[in-house]
């Protein structure tokens, strides 16, 4: 596999690609009123989330393979390894999260883990030897200060919750390497392909630690039953596909300021569809992460 080229003056940026990210952005969205409707524990829900995806995933997959069987080379070792790999940062990313709500305020579980574009950023560069512009820093300081605002004025760093804290940094740093793998094998390997074979290798991870949390394992309900179907086939495999498929144009660092839109966008739906109101601090914020995107979309190279 070769080491992907990571450099895109932002004139050329495909605009349909950056549309495809926010739409899947905006998707995943929804994740966070899913959880709160499934009866079945965090963890558990997250491997349903992956497991009941598979399915339509792996279908995809061999739907693509008959209409073009020859487009795409075999995957080497390599490319099996590196598609582990993503599946282990996505599992670690999931279960730190749903650890950290328990541990720390829903505010710290919520901002800390958007501190992910910092660690897309230091990777890129570190492993990749993408450069950063200064206009590009500050459309990324824009972003997170504008989901700062977003989260609200609950969020505050005590030593009584350091543990939680520490796990919904690590959550960032789990899904920042996510990121960073997801641009890597999209260099030569489909949207779909990636998903099914890294959703596999996440799933098998998170069933064991599901089983062994005691929390509710199976949905009870019939509405429990639907949120993990939405959280599945709407989150997962479109929201999170379709991220998949813009990050083959996209910088990842430009990706992953873009992706702090999904907060601002899970707001918009609790105030929409759960009576959360927003108050003007909240609505300010959703502004600024806005301009820090299109900031960041300018400074990126």
């Amino acid at each position: 596999m070769t080491t992907p080229s990571l450099t895109y003056p932002a004139a050329t940026f495909p605009r349909m690609a950056l549309f495809t990210l926010l739409l899947g952005a905006s998707a995943i969205g929804f994740a966070p009123i899913l959880v709160r409707l499934s009866d079945a524990g965090p963890i558990s829900t997250a491997f349903w989330r992956l497991a009941l995806a598979l399915p339509l995933l792996w279908l995809g997959v061999l739907w693509a393979k008959q209409r073009a069987p020859v487009t795409t080379a075999p995957l080497t070792r390599r490319d099996v390894a590196f598609l582990a790999a993503a599946g282990f940062f996505f599992a670690g990313d999931l279960i730190l999260w749903h650890l950290a709500i328990d541990y720390t305020s829903v505010a710290n579980a919520t901002l800390l883990p958007n501190m992910a574009p910092v660690f897309v950023t230091v990777g890129a560069w570190f492993f990749f030897r993408q450069r950063v512009t200064g206009i590009f820093l500050l459309g990324l300081l824009l972003a997170i200060g504008g989901a700062a605002l977003l989260i609200g004025e609950s969020f505050s760093l005590s030593g009584d919750h350091l543990l939680g804290d520490l796990l919904a940094l690590g959550t960032a740093v789990f899904y920042a390497s996510y990121l960073l793998a997801t641009k890597h094998l999209r260099q030569n390997m489909t949207a779909l392909t990636f998903m099914a074979w890294s959703g596999t290798f996440c799933a098998v991870l998170l069933l064991p630690v599901a089983l062994l949390s005691g929390e509710p394992f199976w949905p009870g309900t019939a509405v429990g039953l639907l949120a993990v179907l939405a959280m599945a086939w709407f989150a997962h495999a479109g929201g999170q596909g379709l991220i998949a498929q813009a990050m083959a144009a996209l910088p990842a660092t430009f990706s992953s300021v873009s992706l702090l839109w999904q907060p601002v966008m899970a707001a918009l739906l609790a105030w929409l569809l759960l009576g959360e109101r927003l108050s003007p601090v909240q609505i300010l914020g959703g502004l600024v992460v806005l301009t820090g995107i299109l900031v960041a979309r300018r400074g990126s190279i």
